[in-house]
């Protein structure tokens, strides 16, 4: 792993929020893909195309746009997400719940290869976390560290 990848991955592990409440239960995987974009030195945007998975039911499709805010240098090309959901015990999930926005910590780095990493809180009622399953993958070359933030329709 190169330098600038490592030192990306300690940035989003040190702003990373704490792990889900003892209360909370993994509920299912969300698999996102996003498109390729360029960062705008103070930002970005890129639509995403997500499927949520969940034991026992069918997958569930959503489409939105992930915006990051803080550096984001560079291109990427192709980037597959991967998240844990977590849900408070108490909370009564539907299918179509995770729709919304949800905002966090957000951390990646590409020369060629790259690996990265968004932990996000929100959707129906902000009563979801989003926690990274695996870092994710991605190709092209960017720096990005900074805020995250998901739509989800």
């Amino acid at each position: 792993m190169n330098k600038l990848a490592a030192i990306t991955i300690a940035a989003l592990v040190a702003a990373a929020p704490l792990p889900a409440a003892a209360d909370d239960v993994q509920i299912g995987r969300l698999s996102c893909d996003v498109a390729a974009g360029v960062g705008l030195i103070f930002g970005s945007s890129k639509d995403v195309s997500c499927r949520f998975y969940r034991d026992g039911h069918p997958t569930e499709r959503y489409n939105g746009e992930i915006n990051k805010l803080g550096i984001d240098i560079g291109k990427t090309e192709s980037t597959r997400i991967e998240w844990l959901v977590f849900a408070a015990t108490t909370t009564r999930y539907d299918p179509g719940d995770l729709a919304g926005n949800y905002v966090g910590a957000s951390g990646e780095a590409t020369i060629g290869v790259g690996l990265g990493g968004n932990v996000l809180i929100g959707g129906s009622s902000r009563s979801f976390a989003l926690q990274p399953f695996s870092v994710q993958a991605q190709t092209g070359l960017n720096l990005a560290v900074g805020l995250a933030g998901l739509t989800l329709y």
